[in-house]
């Protein structure tokens, strides 16, 4: 811990100096609870990370090509996309992973709730800006969804795992369900406590937060939790948030915890819930594939924008939590 506490405090020393930066994964890694899963169309995960963020199909022709990083710990290069699809409408095919394990994502199969494969995003509709810099997040808009089902390192049955993602707090809707996380392996619904992933929108139909919604929940398959009963009322709507940073912390032994604030103010990071999990849900039974933008059955209605997100191997301290939301809120997103 004091070794943590010291390196934070580097992190924070590096911001107000300007100097290169400790990233997600990198403050995961320091808390021993390393990244097994690192996905972004925005920047790098990793401060050394010099590779590819996402793969692009121009629809004229057919044509491929990866998007990278400009620099290493950097932004993805836009100018090269927009070069790219110039007059053309291009799709993300691929999302790579940039952490050890290449859990990367494609376009997702056919499943159980939606029995055919699922297309990728319009590469151009997500246009965000970090750090003032134009980028472009993957806008989901129904039958859109990513996946790997043969992965790496990822939670099984009853392991530890955090799971963070940033979204459009304004892109959502009611819709099963706008996932980032862990599921089966067979895309099919296979029972409560077979998937863990943090999920972003205004469902109603299994539980909920106060308000109207949007919130930020976990899917445990066969149900949305804001806590462990129908209503938890001390999980709040997000409203009128522009870019939302949402976490799923799933501990062994029958807890779980949901996190989450504005990704543009220090101090908006807060609890929204930390106890049992709901009835049923334990022990877990999770399989370890990975999602994005679609439950684990491949129910692909919900809409979004993703622009981050990072699955890890146990659970990480509540200190690197705020410091991964600090790194977050310092590249400013849509500013």
């Amino acid at each position: 811990m004091i070794l943590l506490l010291l390196i934070i405090s580097t992190f924070f020393n590096q911001c107000a100096a300007g100097n290169t930066l400790l990233l997600p994964c990198d403050l995961f890694e320091i808390s021993n609870t390393p990244c097994v899963a690192a996905h972004s169309v925005i920047r790098a995960l990793y401060s050394t990370y010099n590779g590819p963020l996402y793969t692009i199909q121009r629809l004229s022709d057919n044509a491929r090509t990866d998007i990278y990083v400009i620099s290493k710990g950097s932004h993805a290069n836009s100018a090269m996309q927009d070069k790219f699809c110039a007059n053309n409408d291009c799709r993300i095919v691929k999302i790579f992973d940039q952490s050890n394990r290449a859990n990367h994502l494609s376009l997702a199969p056919p499943g159980g709730a939606y029995p055919h494969e699922d297309i990728g995003v319009n590469a151009t509709k997500g246009k965000t800006t970090i750090n003032g810099t134009t980028v472009y997040g993957a806008y989901f808009e129904g039958k859109m969804g990513y996946r790997n089902d043969n992965t790496s390192g990822i939670a099984i049955n009853d392991e530890s795992e955090t799971i963070y993602m940033v979204v459009d707090g304004t892109h959502f809707n009611n819709g099963c369900c706008f996932d980032y996380g862990n599921a089966e392996i067979d895309a099919h619904d296979d029972g409560k406590g077979t998937m863990e992933a943090v999920y972003f929108g205004s469902s109603t139909g299994w539980g909920r937060g106060t308000g109207h919604g949007p919130w930020i929940m976990a899917d445990l398959e066969n149900g949305l939790w804001a806590g462990n009963e129908k209503v938890n009322p001390s999980n709040p709507s997000i409203q009128s948030t522009k870019i939302v940073h949402a976490m799923l912390k799933g501990k062994s032994g029958g807890s779980f915890a949901l996190k989450g604030g504005d990704a543009n103010d220090k101090n908006s990071f807060k609890t929204l819930y930390d106890g049992p999990r709901p009835p049923n849900y334990n022990p877990m039974k999770k399989q370890g594939a990975i999602i994005l933008g679609i439950g684990g059955d491949n129910s692909d209605w919900a809409i979004g924008t993703f622009y981050e997100g990072c699955m890890t191997q146990g659970i990480s301290s509540d200190e690197t939590d705020q410091a991964i939301h600090e790194n977050i809120v310092s590249v400013m997103y849509g500013k």
